[in-house]
C-alpha cells in the first residue's frame, strides 16, 4: 500500500469460497464507488481467512467435478483473489488459529462466509443402518477434500438416492458415471478414478417427494443426467399428468418453466431409450438403468444384521401450491445402499449464535448483520454473515452474488456511521496479523502459495492429456505452496 497504515478500512471475511470471494470483490468495487460521498474513502485492505490449504470452497469441494461451468466460475474467482488490496490467508482456522477477539483487534468489521460441511440428519426408521450414507461425505470423497475419506465402498449393485435438488442430482449422476469418461474431462484424483471404475451400481433410484413441477433441480443439472454414456433413464409416465393448476403456476415462474420443459425432454428420452431396446443417450445398449421417481416419499430403510436391504416409499400427490399429501400407499424397492441429500447444515463459528431452526448464523431479519440471539437480540456492531452462512443451505452460487450486494451495502452504511469514518479497530499496523500468527507457529499459503499448487495440478494433468489433476493431501499442498 502506498497510503499510510490508518487511511485505509480493514476488513476480514471468513471463507475464501464463492461468498467470500464475491463479497471481498464487492466491497472494494461499492467502496470506490460510494466510499467518497459516505466519508469512508476509497481504500481497504480485505483479509481473507480459509481454514483450508486453498480457496475456492464450495467450487472447488461441494459441486460434482463434471460442472461444465465450475471452471469459468473459479478462473473468475482467482482473478478476485489477484488483487493487492485482497490479502489471502488459507490454513488458518477461525476460532482456533485466530479469535474473534483477536480480529476485532485488527479490523473495522468481520464478515462470515462460511458455508456448509454437514448433512442434515435423515429422519427416518432405518438411517443408522451400514449403507446409508450423507451426501456431504461423498461429495468430500469425489471432490478430494482435504480432510475427506479417501475410499468409498461402491459394492452395492441397486443404490437409493434421496433428494429433490442439485446435490442429490450430483450424487446420482456420479453413481452412474463411466469412470474413464469422467477421469478425461474432469480434474478427479486416482483414488477418485480407481473408486468409480471399481463401482458395482448397476441400478439407480432416485426420490423426490414432490412432483415434476416442485422439483429445485437446475436446467444445467437435467442436462448432464441426459448425456450419461451406458446409462438408460427410466420415468413414471404417472408423474407428468400435471393438473391445469399445476401448470399454469410454473408457467409464471421462468427457471420452474423451463426446468419443466426440460423434464418432459427427459420424459421423451427415456421413451425412445425404451423404445429403442434399452439403450443410452447415443443409441448404444445401457449397461445401467437410472431411474427417476417423483412424488415418492421415503418413510422407512429397511435391513438385515444391520444392512441395508430395501427401502420402503409412500406414493405421495402434490397440489398446485407446493403442498405434499400422504396417499398411504407404499411400494419397497431392493436396494443396498441409500445416499440422502436433503439439505446442508451451515457451519457454526465460535463466539456467534447459531439459529438452529434456519440452518443459519444468528442475523437480524436476514439482513446479515449478526445478533446476540437467533430470535431477535440485539445486533453486535462490526460482526456480519453473508451466503449460506446468512440465509442458511439454499440458493445457487448466482444467489450469493445478490446476497454480497445487499451484505456490503450495510456494512458501508455502518461504517460510514461508526466514529471516525469506520476506523474502529485499534491496531492498525497491516503487519500485525502476519506478526500474530508467526507467533503462534501458524504458516498461511498466501495467493502466490495457491498459485505454486494450481501450477503443481496443471503440470500433473498434462502428463495425461488433461487441463488439471487435483492435489488432495493437505501436507503436499504445503510442501507445494511453501516451496
Amino acid at each position: 500500500m502506498t497510503e499510510s497504515v490508518n487511511t485505509e478500512l480493514r476488513i476480514a471475511v471468513i471463507g475464501a469460497g464463492p461468498a467470500g470471494v464475491y463479497s471481498s470483490d464487492i466491497f472494494l468495487r461499492q467502496l470506490k464507488k460510494l466510499g467518497e460521498g459516505l466519508g469512508l474513502g476509497t481504500q481497504a485492505r480485505i483479509d481473507l481467512f480459509e481454514k483450508l490449504p486453498v480457496p475456492f470452497g464450495l467450487v472447488r469441494y461441494g459441486v460434482a467435478p463434471d460442472h461444465p461451468s465450475i471452471k469459468f466460475i473459479a478462473d473468475a474467482l482467482e482473478k478476485t483473489l489477484d488483487n493487492p488490496d485482497i490479502h489471502l490467508y488459507c490454513d488458518v482456522e477461525f476460532g482456533k488459529d485466530v479469535t474473534l477477539e483477536d480480529l476485532l483487534a485488527r479490523y473495522d468489521a468481520v464478515l462470515f462466509a462460511t458455508g456448509a460441511v454437514k448433512d442434515k440428519p435423515l429422519r427416518i426408521p432405518g438411517a443408522d443402518l451400514d449403507g446409508v450414507y450423507g451426501a456431504a461425505k461423498f461429495v468430500e470423497w469425489y471432490d478430494g477434500y482435504p480432510t475427506g475419506a479417501r475410499e468409498w465402498p461402491l459394492t452395492a449393485e441397486k443404490v437409493a438416492v434421496i433428494g429433490g435438488g442439485n446435490v442429490a442430482m450430483d450424487v446420482a449422476r456420479e453413481l452412474m458415471r463411466n469412470a474413464d469418461d469422467l477421469k478425461a474431462k474432469t480434474d478427479i484424483p486416482d483414488n477418485v478414478y480407481a473408486g468409480i471404475q471399481s463401482n458395482k451400481a448397476k441400478e439407480l433410484h432416485l426420490f423426490i417427494r414432490r412432483g415434476v413441477a416442485q422439483a429445485k433441480f437446475s436446467v444445467q443439472e437435467l442436462r448432464e443426467m441426459e448425456k450419461l454414456p451406458g446409462v438408460q433413464l427410466i420415468i413414471n409416465e404417472d408423474d407428468f399428468e400435471l393438473d391445469d393448476d399445476t401448470i399454469e403456476v410454473a408457467q409464471k415462474d421462468k427457471l420452474t418453466r423451463q426446468m419443466v420443459e426440460e423434464l418432459y425432454t427427459i420424459r421423451e428420452m427415456a421413451e425412445d431409450m425404451e423404445d429403442d431396446g434399452d439403450v443410452d443417450f447415443e443409441g448404444n445398449p445401457a449397461d445401467r438403468k437410472y431411474y427417476v421417481h417423483f412424488n415418492s416419499a421415503p418413510t422407512e430403510i429397511l435391513g438385515e444384521d444391520g444392512k441395508v436391504t430395501a427401502i420402503r416409499v409412500e406414493r405421495t400427490e402434490t397440489g398446485a401450491d407446493g403442498k405434499m399429501h400422504r396417499t398411504g400407499e407404499f411400494d419397497d424397492y431392493p436396494v443396498e445402499a441409500v445416499y440422502h441429500a436433503i439439505g446442508y447444515q451451515p457451519a457454526e463459528a465460535p463466539g456467534i449464535a447459531y439459529d438452529a431452526k434456519g440452518a443459519h448464523l444468528a442475523n437480524a431479519n436476514g439482513d446479515g448483520r449478526i445478533t446476540t440471539e437467533p430470535d431477535g437480540g440485539e445486533i453486535r456492531e462490526r460482526l456480519y454473515a453473508t451466503g449460506w452462512a446468512k440465509r442458511g443451505p439454499v440458493g445457487l452460487i448466482g444467489s450469493t452474488k445478490s446476497d454480497a450486494l445487499a451484505i456490503v451495502t450495510n456494512m458501508l452504511e455502518d461504517l460510514a456511521k461508526a466514529a471516525e469514518g469506520g476506523r474502529v479497530a485499534p491496531d492498525r499496523d497491516p503487519e500485525s496479523i502476519d506478526r500474530l500468527l508467526a507467533e503462534r507457529g501458524i504458516k498461511p499459503i498466501d495467493f502466490a502459495g495457491w498459485k505454486k499448487v494450481d501450477a503443481f495440478e496443471r503440470a500433473e494433468g498434462a502428463k495425461e492429456g488433461r487441463e488439471h489433476k487435483k492435489v488432495i493431501e493437505p501436507d503436499q499442498m504445503r510442501e507445494l505452496a511453501h516451496a
